[in-house]
């Protein structure tokens, strides 16, 4: 795959001068909630953090279409202090951006054991260790998630 389908240029120069340990934490963020804050904490705590922010199209692909337009969620995910660095992250390519950005860690939830993440899961661990990176996986903050916000108040109107 071309690298320039996965990362831009711009991004990827960017992200060759910010300092390491990196910390890659890929989100969707249609609804911003306290477990995504909890994540990106922790992330921060072990280095320097560049969210995956899940573009429109790959969270079409992904979980359906969104509430809130990725250009809008990129202005929210900016002005979380945690966060040093937002990118583009245009469906579940978590593999394919670590091979080219290689970084230190690379940060989930750790409901992603589950599902269609699995195998994603399963073939990070075994190629982020070849450059000595390691995956955290974080504890699944119980009872909260987009998902879960999106159906609790898609039928209520005030």
């Amino acid at each position: 795959m071309d690298m320039n389908k996965i990362i831009s240029k711009k991004d990827y120069e960017n992200i060759k001068l910010l300092l390491r340990p990196l910390v890659f934490v890929p989100m969707a963020i249609d609804l911003l909630h306290h477990g995504h804050i909890k994540i990106l904490k922790k992330s921060s705590e072990l280095g320097t953090v560049i969210v995956g922010l899940m573009t429109d199209k790959g969270l079409i692909n992904y979980k359906g279409p969104p509430l809130i337009k990725y250009k809008y969620r990129k202005e929210i995910i900016n002005e979380i202090k945690t966060v040093d660095y937002v990118m583009p992250l245009n469906g579940l390519l978590y593999l394919e951006i670590c091979e080219i950005i290689k970084p230190d860690y690379f940060v989930h939830g750790s409901d992603w054991r589950k599902g269609p993440q699995n195998k994603i899961r399963i073939k990070l661990i075994n190629s982020i260790s070849k450059w000595g990176g390691k995956v955290k996986e974080f504890k699944y903050t119980k009872n909260i998630s987009s998902t879960i916000l999106k159906e609790k108040y898609s039928g209520s109107r005030s």
